[in-house]
């Protein structure tokens, strides 16, 4: 399972679901790439700080989909 579709599970949607409503939110769902912590974040976020192991590899869902 790819991490934007463990996102999309931990929102209860669909991945283009996910992505259509993060377009409008401030917020939106973010994973870390090391430990798959899942968080709210910024859109834009790309090094965001790992609560669970505490490395800035947490990143949102626009930015791993590629459409920020």
């Amino acid at each position: 399972m790819s991490k934007l579709e463990e996102l999309a599970n931990s929102e209860g949607m669909e991945v283009e679901e996910m992505l259509e409503q993060s377009l409008i939110d401030s917020v939106v769902p973010g994973i870390c790439m090391n430990c798959d912590y899942i968080t709210d974040v910024e859109p834009d976020q790309d090094k965001g700080f790992c609560e669970i192991c505490n490395t800035q590899t947490v990143q949102s869902c626009l930015v791993l989909a590629n459409i920020i």
